[in-house]
């Protein structure tokens, strides 16, 4: 192994969020501990922050620095990292879709071809959902989050809730679950004592409080499977009864309960959050039909259909308000 392929691969490994034994890495790169240390402060010089552990074994991590060096990216994860970016572009965090495209154009710029062709196909086979307008998330309040889960710590934030009370939180947070357009965090409310899923857009000056959480068991098989459960009990804000001139076997059984009608007609009842979103979600269908309830559903119709009829007529686009 060349001293350039060993400098990347010892960056590889250093990037994982862990402390590394100076002989664990000395096996892994099939050299001395001296060797190690030697390249360990050619890192250094580059400007990569190494720091060392004292003590019979020694140990070398990789941390946070006052500038961001070059990253070491084998090929699924310079995929991913990509895939990541293109799709962060849109997503509902402040001020995020800017920012991950100046980053999207850095990494796309030296991808190898291959790398490239890969991250384009990927793109294009998965389709994005409207967006809904839903509240930004403030990305501070996400790394602050996450880095609490990634250490096991305990967490203290302000919070708003759906009704608009606000209360401080004491919890131990497990995950972070992007749903829809939103963010949830599921956590365990110390206070409360139970489990608890808050939407990320609600939390304001989160810290860590340095306090280990526990290891506990989820009341469900995962952390999506909690969000779900806790928006279910919420209840929908609108529901909606449409009859869909489609054969029932063309409708995306996750829209909601569809009834068929005939060969040609089906009975779709859905629901969510806003009329809004009901009104795009039928639109995206590809399929006539019509609305039986609620009313407001068909003044969102209407309002969309407007919106449609004046974007395809410039002239009335630019006199709109």
């Amino acid at each position: 192994m060349t001293t350039p392929t060993r400098l990347l691969r010892l960056l590889s490994l250093l990037q994982t969020a862990r402390e590394w034994p100076g002989g664990e890495l000395a096996r892994r790169l099939g050299v001395s501990r001296r060797t190690v240390r030697r390249d360990v402060e050619r890192l250094r010089e580059l400007g990569y922050p190494v720091v060392a552990s004292r003590g019979a074994e020694g140990g070398y991590r990789l941390v946070a620095g006052a500038a961001l060096p070059p990253l070491s990216l084998d090929d699924e994860e310079a995929v991913a990292v990509a895939v990541g970016l293109r799709n962060a572009t849109a997503h509902a965090v402040t001020g995020l879709g800017e920012a991950a495209l100046r980053a999207l154009t850095k990494v796309e710029q030296v991808l190898p071809s291959r790398l490239r062709y890969r991250v384009t196909a990927v793109h294009s086979a998965v389709e994005p959902g409207p967006e809904l307008g839903e509240s930004m998330v403030d990305p501070t309040v996400l790394t602050v989050v996450a880095a609490a889960i990634g250490n096991t710590e305990r967490l203290r934030f302000a919070y708003r809730s759906r009704g608009g009370e606000r209360s401080r939180r004491h919890v131990e947070p497990h995950r972070l679950v992007p749903l829809g357009r939103c963010w949830y965090l599921v956590a365990f409310d110390l206070d409360r004592d139970d489990w608890r899923t808050f939407r990320a857009d609600r939390i304001a000056e989160p810290f860590a409080t340095g306090a280990r959480a526990a290891p506990r068991r989820l009341p469900a098989d995962d952390a999506a499977s909690v969000v779900a459960d806790a928006l279910s009990r919420l209840g929908p804000t609108h529901e909606a009864v449409v009859t869909v001139f489609a054969p029932a076997t063309e409708i995306d059984a996750g829209l909601g309960d569809v009834e068929p009608l005939d060969e040609r007609r089906c009975l779709v009842r859905c629901h969510a959050d806003t009329a809004e979103w009901l009104a795009v979600r039928l639109l995206s269908l590809g399929h006539e039909f019509r609305v039986h309830e609620p009313p407001e559903l068909l003044d969102q119709v209407r309002e969309v259909g407007r919106r449609a009829l004046r974007a395809a007529s410039p002239d009335e686009a630019s006199s709109a308000p």
